[in-house]
């Protein structure tokens, strides 16, 4: 997938010629995160998704980890398709490292027909899907996201402005816990670009936000690498940013007959189209 391609999809979806229109008045989303059960193939999720019936969500957002290899197999990814319908307009998965960590990027993007990173907007919501496996390594596909985030943040007006990620890259926050208290892992040496030395999330991506958040959009961060022992979390930042996440660990936890500490959950999201309204509540998976 070149860069190219990444920039005209997102102008393609954020452009003022993109209006979705939906007859129902009330859209539900459902965030998943960390939700792989670790059968010896890498590909299954657990067993509770894997029954659910997802036409109940109008989207789905996948926090990553979805396999616990997930591109291991080009089958395993058919297997993901099938329950997640990942070329969905409305399907939108953040890749965590379980996901990438076999490369074959290729497949991922041919099942989602999507880069790795992107935005797309309807009825008033803007979701940004960033990819935290993307290093120094690679400049140019690394500054081409962080350049995503700024224009999104830069032109978005009015609405829903809401982040999707893997990774514990909101170190820092003013306001909010660092993400060793609540998620797996924490990034600390995570870049955003390759610009300059400032390029920790909270002196360049976050600044970005706030100006968003001050013209009067809602701004959401929502990670998925959690689940294993904490199964949610929720604070808002002095400056008014929500950061939100939950994950799924007792699907894994069941099969390798590890203790249970506390009930999974999937954060659900309620929008409203008549007025634009997004409310959203941490539901327990069992009761989905």
């Amino acid at each position: 997938m070149t860069i190219l391609r990444t920039i005209l999809w997102t102008i393609c979806l954020m452009g003022s010629v993109v209006v979705c229109t939906n007859a129902q008045d009330t859209l539900t989303y459902a965030f998943f995160g960390h939700p792989y059960q670790g059968d010896p193939d890498g590909k299954k999720v657990d067993f509770r998704l894997e029954a659910m019936d997802m036409s109940q969500f109008d989207g789905i957002w996948l926090g990553g980890d979805v396999g616990s290899e997930a591109a291991l197999k080009y089958t395993n990814l058919q297997y993901l398709d099938s329950l997640f319908d990942l070329d969905n307009p409305m399907t939108h998965w953040a890749l965590g490292n379980h996901d990438t960590r076999n490369g074959n990027l290729e497949w991922i993007e041919e099942f989602t027909e999507r880069p790795s990173f992107y935005a797309y907007s309807s009825n008033g919501l803007t979701v940004v899907v960033l990819d935290g496996n993307i290093t120094p390594l690679d400049c140019e596909k690394l500054n081409a996201q962080y350049n995503l985030v700024k224009s999104v943040c830069d032109t978005i007006q009015s609405g829903h402005l809401v982040f999707l990620i893997h990774h514990g890259i909101a170190i820092d926050v003013p306001g909010v816990s660092n993400p060793i208290t609540y998620a797996h892992n924490e990034a600390q040496n995570w870049m955003a670009h390759c610009y300059h030395d400032s390029s920790s999330y909270t002196k360049s991506i976050y600044p970005l936000m706030v100006n968003a958040k001050q013209r009067g959009v809602n701004v959401f961060h929502i990670m998925g690498d959690t689940g294993s022992w904490y199964k949610s979390f929720h604070e808002t930042s002095v400056d008014g940013v929500e950061y939100l996440a939950a994950g799924l660990g007792n699907g894994y936890r069941l099969q390798t007959g590890q203790t249970i500490y506390a009930a999974d959950v999937a954060i659900i999201f309620k929008h409203v189209l008549a007025n634009n309204q997004l409310t959203w509540s941490f539901v327990e998976i069992n009761d989905l």
